[in-house]
């Protein structure tokens, strides 16, 4: 792992052991004007202090699980609605219902054989009475 990316230059190298006890200056984005705010209002003064804050902890830790979580039941109950609203208004743009296994019927049963019917009308209309395929 490469955590020279995250310390300042002065800091580049050290043990993980050497750079917890380093200021939190050492950490890459907080300056020393910043370092000395965070020991004045929470006591910290080196990285192990910022990293072992209880407000630092719970934070990761709320965040952790805000990633996890599940929707509450009035949360799927709108996306529900929302659903079943966009696919009374678009049923065909809805993935459901266009993966629901409902296929196009190609030619009913009650109907003849269309594929010469369309090629030639004029052929169509004298066979009345006569067999419906075209010589």
């Amino acid at each position: 792992m490469n955590i020279d990316t995250v310390v300042d230059k002065e800091y580049v190298g050290l043990s993980f052991r050497a750079l917890a006890s380093s200021p939190v200056s050492a950490l890459r984005g907080i300056s020393a004007k910043d370092a000395k705010a965070l020991a004045q209002a929470f006591n910290v003064h080196s990285v192990r202090d910022l990293a072992n804050m209880d407000f630092v902890k719970w934070a990761q830790a709320i965040t952790t699980l805000a990633d996890l979580e599940q929707s509450t039941p009035a949360e799927q109950a709108k996306e529900t609605l929302l659903d079943d609203g966009l696919e009374m208004t678009f049923p065909a743009s809805d993935p459901v219902s266009v993966d629901a296994g409902i296929t196009r019927i190609e030619v009913p049963p009650e109907m003849v054989d269309a594929k010469h019917d369309h090629q030639h009308s004029n052929s169509a209309k004298n066979l009345k009475g006569k067999d419906k395929t075209p010589a």
